[in-house]
């Protein structure tokens, strides 16, 4: 059974940084797509990043592309989502996410229903 923890939410400033954590355990290291999505308060959730395997190009939202950067390290089986040039719109519930990549040839999911596992999320504010 894969499971998810995210780490590394918190309170900061426009024009600020943070870095979130995702850490993956019961799943072989570098064999899911890991996927950022973020929920404001009466908002559906929303993709943010996504990153395969080792050697994939990620996939970023339009209003992310530029400010974050996803990366993952297999041998500690952990994703990383940096954040800079955070803004009041950024604000919401944090969610890791993770499918188990089932072929050589795949796309990156952009989708809520195509991912099997779930973190419990981490809140990020951004004050003005």
């Amino acid at each position: 059974q894969v499971q998810l923890r995210e780490s590394g939410g918190g309170l900061v400033q426009a024009g600020g940084s943070l870095r979130l954590t995702c850490a993956v355990s019961g799943g072989f290291p570098g064999s899911h797509m890991v996927a950022w999505f973020r929920q404001a308060p009466g908002m559906e959730r929303e993709f943010v990043t996504a990153i395969g395997g080792s050697r994939s190009t990620p996939r970023y939202s339009d209003s992310v592309k530029g400010r974050f950067a996803i990366s993952r390290n297999n041998a500690l089986d952990t994703v990383y989502l940096q954040m800079n040039a955070l803004k009041p719109e950024d604000t919401a519930n944090y969610y890791c996410a993770a499918s188990p990549i089932r072929s050589v040839y795949y796309d990156l999911k952009t989708r809520p229903g195509d991912y099997e596992y779930w973190g419990q999320g981490t809140q990020v504010t951004v004050s003005l």
